[in-house]
């Protein structure tokens, strides 16, 4: 064998190797992800603590439940950031410190004595530590694996949605047993433990090469703001978080009130959002990798506007109750995992997490934005007729934004 071969050979075993190497740290990446993911879920199972709250400091449970608007809001502008503090420390230290965070938030919310404390600890502490971890975990996966950008969104943001699920179970249980100071305890110690371990796994993804390939599709933040398809994106984003967080917030309330159904039919509506949700998730989310991620969307707003007809322009019976639901659930969910892809679509990877973060803002102001538009209306029908208005504009604009290259501003 000559020593050219000889060196060929190595040369070959040695990207072999690397391979090999790159391949095990964005599986153990992806595993760190979901692992974090679901325990940051489970802030979704909030509602569950509402009323015991509201016991122990003597106030209604409207002023309990507003801390729940205050995380939402706060878990999106800490996602606005997050891409800023992986620049400067890395993904495992960010999402370790989130994790602390999160469980610093449990602990002082067991000790709340106020709906002051209650605000500050369960609202602003606990939503900025899940907003950090989130966004900045689920950017950083995606980066990994650019060939399956949608297939990793959904499994990663699935996980975030079935923590929601999980916990629910484990929190009923520790709420039995172990009363209701104590499940923050324990909530937050099992909830650090996974995101550190979670953390501890995942490795920052490198940079996207530069060059040429950035000057057709990698936008920074103050190039992508620029850009009119920017505010299109962020105004459809804001448009399904909105109608999506609103529905979901209430849907009790709009089959005993607005449908008219017994409490048990109406409660039910939470396994039906919970089971849409994640198959919006898992089937938009594969799908995204299979067709224009844009036209995904306009799927989901399909989805989201047959929803908002139903309550509309149908008599409320309980199979069109949990269909409605069920459409808008699905629409709300396949849409937020969708989402981070087709940012990077229009305005490159490399400034993803800063990006998406920006658009992502859309989640805690659509939050608030629906319970204001509600009281201001004082009605269910009012606010569905919104609601609609607002999505059949999205979905026109879905239909009409192209993606931006340097240059052209135009959609």
């Amino acid at each position: 064998m000559s020593v050219n071969q000889t060196i060929t050979l190595e040369n070959y075993a040695g990207q072999q190797q690397q391979l090999v190497s790159a391949n095990r740290i964005r599986v153990l990446t992806l595993i760190g992800t979901i692992i974090a993911q679901f325990a940051l879920g489970s802030v979704y199972t909030w509602s569950l603590f509402n009323a015991g709250l509201a016991d122990k400091l003597n106030v209604p449970v409207d002023n309990v439940a507003f801390s729940f608007g205050i995380l939402s809001l706060s878990l999106a502008l800490a996602s606005s950031i997050s891409g800023k503090m992986q620049e400067r420390f890395g993904v495992t230290k960010v999402t370790i410190a989130a994790g602390l965070m999160m469980g610093a938030g449990l602990l002082l919310t067991a000790y709340s004595s106020s709906v002051a404390m209650l605000y500050l600890c369960a609202g602003l502490l606990l939503g900025f530590a899940d907003g950090t971890g989130y966004l900045l975990t689920l950017s950083n996966c995606v980066r990994w694996f650019p060939e399956r950008k949608g297939t990793i969104s959904a499994l990663s943001i699935g996980a975030y949605g079935l923590g929601s699920l999980g916990f629910k179970y484990i929190n009923l249980s520790l709420l039995e047993h172990a009363g209701l100071n104590h499940t923050f305890l324990y909530w937050g110690a099992i909830a650090t433990v996974m995101v550190v371990f979670g953390g501890l796994l995942m490795t920052d993804a490198p940079k996207q090469a530069v060059g040429s390939q950035r000057q057709a599709n990698d936008f920074t933040l103050a190039e992508a703001m620029a850009r009119p398809q920017f505010w299109m994106l962020a105004l459809i984003f804001f448009t399904v978080c909105m109608s999506g967080l609103y529905v979901i917030g209430v849907a009790k309330d709009i089959g005993e009130q607005y449908a008219a159904l017994s409490f048990s039919i109406a409660a039910n509506a939470v396994a039906v959002i919970a089971m849409a949700n994640l198959g919006g998730r898992l089937v938009l989310g594969v799908l995204s990798d299979r067709m224009p991620r844009v036209r995904v969307v306009s799927l989901a707003l399909l989805a989201s506007i047959v929803g908002m007809a139903i309550l509309l322009f149908t008599q409320m019976t309980m199979l069109n109750f949990y269909l409605a639901l069920g459409c808008i659930a699905f629409s709300f969910g396949g849409t937020i995992t969708v989402y981070p892809s087709l940012v990077s679509d229009f305005f490159g990877l490399n400034n993803l997490t800063k990006n998406y973060g920006v658009i992502y803002l859309g989640f805690g102001i659509g939050s608030l934005c629906g319970s204001m538009v509600a009281a201001l209306l004082g009605s269910f029908s009012a606010t569905f007729g919104v609601i609609f208005g607002l999505l059949a504009l999205s979905l026109l604009l879905s239909l009409l934004v192209k993606a931006p290259t340097r240059g052209v501003q135009l959609a």
